[in-house]
């Protein structure tokens, strides 16, 4: 069982959300298999605090417009790793050096990555 259209609705919309706030590494990992909490993870990073909480806004805006509010938020506060639980999906927008520290795209390497193309590249 794969991830449902909802989720990776969900995921590409706030995937495009960080990409549209320079989002850094940008990763959609379709989960489904391994956890019954959500579908997909969506990871991003950021060089600084105050870009991480952009990207969060611009997420959260997006998917608010969706339809989607988030059910648990953390990590606000240090502005270093920001967890936002929408259910189908959990978006990690982290800082460059937690991203390489907890390296969560090693610790799930073996889910299907989802296709994700910055609108605003150039085709």
């Amino acid at each position: 069982m794969s991830a449902s259209d909802r989720a990776v609705e969900l995921a590409l919309a706030a995937a495009q959300a960080a990409a549209d706030k320079l989002g850094q590494d940008i990763l959609l990992l379709d989960v489904s298999e391994q956890l019954v909490i959500t579908d997909v993870f969506v990871l991003a990073s950021a060089p600084n605090d105050r870009q991480v909480m952009a990207i969060v806004d611009g997420i959260e805006e997006k998917l608010r417009e969706l339809g989607a509010k988030p059910v648990r938020r953390e990590g606000e506060k240090e502005g270093r790793w920001v967890l936002l639980d929408f259910a189908e999906i959990i978006v990690h927008v982290q800082h460059q050096e937690e991203r390489i520290y907890y390296a969560l795209e090693r610790l799930w390497k073996d889910c299907p990555v989802i296709p994700f193309v910055d609108a605003a590249l150039p085709s």
